[in-house]
């Protein structure tokens, strides 16, 4: 049914594609558009198949078959040495027709836009656009849309595209967020010599730090960075009741809910010098600490104000994460999305479904810069409610036997309870049978490099792609 004149304009659903099967599984599962590095110039070389000029041809050509779109992305801040064989090594992508180009660097953007004029080029979030002059800025020089910075709340957002209403707005909605501004990190060229906005980010932020204790500290020498003296961290769990309740909130808010109380790991405060009682914990667990990791980035409650303040394109982070990475985050968006449009209310079982992602937990961000405990309880308790964990994926179907073959993921068994996720639509069921490649009945299969068989339910379509989920 087509919509109606009064209904507000529906957004683009943009996902991650770091190689030919992952592009398949997001357009399968419902995104519009897909996004992927170009070989030398994109913040992310590693884990890209499409680093493979023929792969890349294949990709934009399948990508246009199916009437969806292919971005391109090209958005590194270059030394002298790149700018000299950069029209040389885009001259033969370009000519594959990807339908815009992400791009960051002024001086690469003027190349582009002086030899192929008429290619649409969008903004890279990298360029950390953050108002509406800019925009308009960007808009004078040619460029087509722009990715707006992630530090923006939706006022923000709402405001720019107020004071610009011509010009295509994108911004992110969920994936991995960086503890640098809009990405422009040091810290990977600091370790090893890999330039984050080269392309070669190694995560740095999110290695394990362990905190230790200098051996000639003494009570009261502790500084947090150019501030007062804190105390011992031996003493840390010697705090007044006021200090334990300072700690327990900034715990809970850090995660996301309520407040947590200390036990079973290793707690060191950090106190600012203008902020004296604000105790800041940092925790210590067999892992380690993850001092400079955040958390990811889902917004997918605020899908219906974006709807609403116009914006043109809703993006999802994660070009080296797997194809059911995609297929879960496409899905969920695409739900939302299409809820939106429809004037239906925000369906809360979709915050439980993303938890079946591997995440590092949940923040909307600087979307919302203060949420109510109530609201984030609320939030909390809908994620809780439908954790999964991946533990296989259907390759093949064998009719005669009506079972599917299943590459096993991670352990599962008789009697766990199961989702099949489709794109025609997801199924729940108990398994019953499980069988191994000589038709043997198994009870579990105990982890990943197995293939096992099962029975799909009813309503699963064999033609489909499909991976299964357990319950936990």
């Amino acid at each position: 049914m087509p919509a109606s004149p009064t209904a507000p304009r529906r957004p683009e659903l943009l996902a991650p594609a770091g190689s030919l099967d992952m592009m398949r599984t997001a357009f399968a599962y419902g995104a519009d558009a897909v996004y992927a590095g170009q070989p030398r110039y994109s913040l992310r070389v590693r884990n890209n198949s499409f680093g493979q000029l023929d792969t890349l041809a294949a990709g934009i050509a399948e990508a246009h078959a199916a009437g969806k779109l292919f971005y391109l992305v090209a958005n590194i801040y270059p030394h002298n040495a790149k700018l000299r064989t950069f029209e040389d090594d885009m001259a033969p992508v370009i000519a594959m027709q990807p339908d815009a180009l992400i791009m960051a660097d002024p001086g690469l953007i003027l190349m582009v836009r002086e030899r192929w004029p008429e290619l649409p080029i969008h903004l890279s979030v990298q360029a950390n656009t953050t108002n509406y002059a800019s925009v308009r800025f960007w808009q004078s020089v040619g460029v087509k849309r722009i990715i707006l910075s992630r530090e923006l709340s939706l006022d923000e957002v709402a405001e720019i595209r107020d004071a610009c209403p011509d010009m295509e707005l994108e911004v992110f909605v969920h994936g991995a967020l960086c503890i640098a501004y809009s990405g422009r990190c040091l810290l990977s060229g600091y370790f090893n010599h890999r330039d984050p906005n080269q392309g070669s980010c190694t995560n740095s932020c999110r290695w394990d730090y362990k905190l230790h204790e200098a051996a000639d500290t003494a009570a009261g020498d502790v500084q947090a960075c150019g501030g007062a003296p804190i105390g011992n961290p031996r003493d840390a769990g010697a705090v007044g009741t006021a200090t334990r309740s300072a700690l327990d909130t900034a715990q809970g808010l850090a995660l996301g809910g309520g407040p947590r109380h200390l036990g079973g790991s290793k707690v060191w405060l950090l106190e600012e010098g203008t902020r004296p009682g604000e105790l800041m914990p940092i925790e210590e667990d067999e892992h380690g600490t993850y001092i400079l990791n955040s958390r990811d980035l889902r917004a997918i409650e605020h899908v219906q104000r974006l709807v609403d303040i116009g914006v043109d394109s809703l993006k999802i982070e994660g070009r080296t994460k797997s194809p059911y990475y995609v297929a879960r985050a496409a899905q969920g968006y695409r739900r939302a999305i299409d809820d939106a449009v429809a004037g239906r209310p925000f369906d809360t079982r979709l915050l439980g479904e993303l938890e079946g992602l591997a995440s590092r937990g949940y923040t909307d961000g600087f979307y919302q810069r203060h949420s109510t405990p109530e609201h984030q309880n609320y939030l909390r308790g809908h994620s809780e409610s439908g954790r999964s964990l991946l533990v296989g994926e259907v390759v093949g179907f064998d009719a005669a036997r009506g079972l599917a073959e299943v590459e096993v993921k991670n352990g599962f068994g008789v009697g766990d309870r199961l989702e099949f996720v489709q794109p025609c639509g997801n199924t729940e069921a108990v398994l019953a049978r499980l069988f191994n490649a000589a038709g043997e009945a198994l009870e579990r299969v105990p982890g990943s490099g197995r293939r096992v068989w099962l029975a799909l339910p009813a309503e699963a379509d064999p033609a489909r792609p499909c991976f299964i989920a357990r319950f936990l």
